[in-house]
């Protein structure tokens, strides 16, 4: 929450002061939340195999709840390969329900689609939420190419094949698709909200400075 709102205050001063950089800093627009498993067992009820439940711990929800009033969030199962895709449906399908029922508006929010065709695509991302990802920095050879992968010892698993893990779509929606209404989003809602936050403010600290009561102040903000 701090490193959102001090870029949001940075981008104010900028856009406040009469001689601007000519490179004001960006804005936050987006936040992947890493959702990791709780601390105890569940059976899935697919597979039936009893593994860690990947479910919304208190703090999870707190902290989405949080941040999603303040810069979009897009929730993501890290670690994928530990589950089958059985088990990763399953478990995807409890955090979304879990998601609903304590009312964490996440990436793309609905309230922002702009038409039937717009919906029917954010519809589609909104059922793969949360998006199960698989991260690597090391390097493979596959069928005589270099790729980013996890060595197994029933494989390899490719960062990049959507056969193995959904990270492909979750670069698609953050940088190519949706890269510009997620930034529009950021402004013309996040970032407006916070900058009027601080406006008001500003103006009650000079108006307590100036011996003008507060209820005067509302009237005029009216």
């Amino acid at each position: 929450m701090k490193f959102i709102n001090d870029q949001y205050e940075a981008y104010l001063q900028e856009e406040i002061n009469i001689n601007r950089k000519k490179r004001i800093p960006r804005l936050q627009s987006s936040c992947c939340a890493t959702l990791s498993p709780a601390g105890h067992s569940e059976t899935c009820t697919v597979t039936r195999r009893k593994l860690k439940a990947w479910i919304l711990r208190p703090l999870d929800v707190e902290f989405m709840r949080r941040l999603s009033k303040v810069v979009n969030i897009v929730p993501v199962i890290a670690k994928a390969d530990t589950l089958t895709l059985e088990e990763r449906d399953f478990f995807k399908k409890k955090i979304r329900e879990e998601l609903r029922a304590n009312g964490i508006d996440v990436y793309p929010q609905k309230e922002f689609d702009e038409d039937a065709e717009d919906r029917m695509i954010n519809e589609k991302i909104r059922e793969m939420i949360p998006f199960a990802v698989v991260g690597s920095d090391q390097e493979y050879q596959v069928n005589g190419r270099r790729l980013l992968g996890r060595k197994t010892k029933w494989g390899t698993i490719e960062v990049e094949n959507i056969a193995h893990c959904e990270f492909a779509y979750l670069r698609d929606l953050l940088i190519r698709t949706h890269m510009q209404n997620i930034k529009d989003i950021t402004s013309s809602i996040h970032y407006e909200m916070y900058r009027v936050r601080r406006l008001n403010e500003n103006n009650t600290v000079v108006a307590h400075a100036n011996g003008i009561p507060e209820h005067h102040l509302a009237a005029h903000e009216m």
